[in-house]
């Protein structure tokens, strides 16, 4: 995401400013970084670099994502750099229009959303931690059957984390 408006014409100044799904720790739980990335530059942009087994990876959401930009875009890790998805691809080859994307952006955010709120309901309320590992932490905890409340919102959330999931793989990866 440029720290700049590009024209209008651009794809990326249109759609992602209006998503941020790549960045917000919806769609990925961590970045890798590549061979070309350096650590310490990307620490002092303000990344928080760790190791994952024999990789350095930063977590989503992005430190450096403040919801409609990226605050280190021109020094963005490489990962970042690559990564388009398929709705962006799919604009600019002509297949799909800019406001069929932006309505299917809108919906995928939506979703994350509703997410969010019954992960929150259900005692999650780590927002800077990436939604599948909240998502992990409530399914890994025990399940009170005598508690209907919490037993019908679990239900919610499984479908509607089902059907985000759905969404991502169809419209965003690649």
């Amino acid at each position: 995401m440029p720290s700049s408006p590009a024209p209008v014409s651009d794809p990326i100044a249109q759609l992602c400013p209006a998503c941020g799904l790549c960045c917000n720790g919806a769609l990925f739980s961590d970045v890798e970084l590549g061979k070309g990335d350096d650590p310490e530059r990307l620490g002092q942009l303000g990344l928080a670099i760790k190791k994952k087994g024999r990789k350095l990876v930063f977590s989503q959401p992005c430190d450096c994502f403040d919801g409609k930009w990226c605050s280190a875009y021109s020094s963005r890790p490489g990962r970042c750099r690559a990564f388009e998805c398929r709705l962006l691809l799919r604009v600019r080859q002509g297949v799909l229009k800019v406001p069929s994307a932006l309505k299917t952006i809108a919906d995928a955010r939506r979703k994350a959303e509703s997410v969010r709120s019954l992960l929150r309901a259900l005692g999650n309320t780590d927002e800077g931690l990436a939604m599948t590992r909240r998502y992990s932490k409530i399914m890994a905890q025990p399940l009170d059957l005598a508690d209907d409340n919490a037993v019908e919102i679990r239900a919610r959330l499984m479908v509607e984390v089902a059907e985000l999931m759905t969404l991502f793989q169809r419209d965003f990866l690649t």
